[in-house]
């Protein structure tokens, strides 16, 4: 997206030792069930060249949770509010992660690539060292509803060439489970490996939907920073059972296993957790990067024609 980051100001962010998570239980020990540390609701925002949309991370609440740095979701059966879509802007720095679960959008970049993401299918971009993309709506009408992630990538990988890896829909592995429906998009989950490969941080991504009564747990690496958005209806999370209702994301404490149960009609929610990277944060706009020097960089490349082929 164009400049998701737009709002939050240029500059460092050291992360210190209370950020760190806390230590992993003994092989001993009981393993902890993920309670939930925060909760924050999406706000609506625009972006791109008018794109309407539920900005749930990388906003002022809550500007990032390392390593994930945006999460953003496009939901609407108005053309007004998606159809002038995202025209060709850059990025550096980072990897940006699109997941469509309705509605059509084709992608175009400057290195020749081009493709549709339809629904059910996703996408994860490693923009590297410099690409310019677009993302644009290939539909008039309809519900289009879609999310995009953006991931931070540690410094030696900043400058990597750009890839893709498109999924469809048909190659993202799901299963049912007492009553829980599994969409693994990375990682591992009941016996089975998303599609997604090559990650630096060893993401998981992992789309739960649950029918009323049923309950999902699933094992979590304990330094891995982890949260929750519901898609749909209402969770309960965590050994407290608190609820979450659709529009709300929960940031999870550290732990073990993350337990979610429903006992409303329906629940669904997005799964995300990831090893944090303890670098510093420069950020401004389409570019993420460690210091406010290779921030100017990345604008100075961009406005010179260096950005893309360096």
């Amino acid at each position: 997206m164009l400049g998701a980051a737009a709002a939050v100001p240029l500059g460092v962010w050291a992360l210190s030792k209370k950020d760190e998570p806390a230590p992993s239980a003994s092989p001993e020990g009981p393993r902890r069930s993920r309670e939930i540390e925060r909760v924050v609701t999406a706000q609506r925002t625009s972006d791109g060249a008018g794109v309407n949309l539920n900005r749930i991370l990388g906003g002022r609440e809550l500007p990032m949770l390392d390593p994930f740095l945006l999460l953003d979701e496009f939901v609407s059966d108005n053309p007004n509010d998606y159809i002038a879509g995202f025209p060709d802007h850059p990025h550096r720095g980072f990897e940006t992660v699109t997941y469509m679960l309705h509605g059509a959008m084709e992608h175009k970049d400057s290195v020749g690539n081009r493709g549709r993401l339809g629904p059910g299918t996703a996408q994860w971009m490693t923009a590297g060292r410099g690409i310019i993309h677009s993302e644009m709506p290939k539909q008039e009408r309809g519900l289009m509803w879609g999310y995009q992630l953006w991931v931070n990538l540690p410094k030696q990988s900043k400058w990597r060439a750009p890839r893709y890896q498109d999924i469809p829909a048909e190659k993202i592995p799901e299963r049912d489970v007492d009553g829980a429906h599994l969409r693994v998009v990375a990682g591992n989950a009941q016996g089975v490996t998303g599609p997604v490969q090559g990650i630096d941080v060893e993401p998981l991504f992992l789309d739960v939907a649950l029918t009323k009564g049923a309950r999902f747990s699933h094992d979590l690496p304990a330094a891995h920073t982890a949260f929750v958005y519901v898609v749909d209806g209402a969770l309960r999370v965590g050994p407290s059972k608190r609820e979450l209702r659709r529009g709300q994301l929960a940031v999870l404490a550290p732990g073990e296993v993350f337990e979610a149960s429903c006992d409303a009609e329906k629940g669904r929610g997005l799964l995300l957790a990831a090893r944090p990277l303890h670098e510093p944060v420069a950020r401004r706009g389409p570019f993420v990067m460690n210091t406010d020097d290779e921030i100017r960089q990345a604008f100075e490349d961009y406005r010179s024609g260096r950005l893309v082929g360096g």
